[in-house]
């Protein structure tokens, strides 16, 4: 089974993510540093969908200005277009699988997808 973690290494429960992933036979892993390889708006409108959540959903609160620019209340595009242009707003760590996306918060839903 492929996999993919929009991973930040500095995140405790993307580091948990990260391990049960690894763990697990028979995954072929990719990692992605979303800070240095943010995904397209493109991509983060596909998983939020593939999750069935919306990017407000997806939105990281702790230790950003998210709420400070309105962003909870603002349109799907205005949300996609920030966390674009400024990743670290992209809550963490989202997981694809064939079987679907999930962000992994607690790291538990992974196994949803596995």
């Amino acid at each position: 089974m492929k996999a993919t973690i929009w991973h930040n290494p500095k995140c405790g429960t993307s580091r948990k993510t990260l391990e049960i992933l690894k763990e697990r036979q028979g995954i072929d892993l990719t990692v992605v540093e979303y800070l240095k390889e943010p995904p397209s708006r493109a991509k983060l409108s596909q998983l939020f969908a593939d999750a069935g959540m919306s990017p407000q959903e997806g939105l990281r609160l702790r230790g950003t200005d998210a709420e400070e620019r309105g962003l909870p209340d603002a349109s799907d595009e205005d949300v996609l277009a920030a966390m674009e242009a400024d990743p670290i707003l992209i809550n963490r760590p989202l997981v694809e699988t064939e079987k679907g996306v999930r962000l992994c918060r607690p790291q538990d839903l992974v196994f949803e997808i596995l």
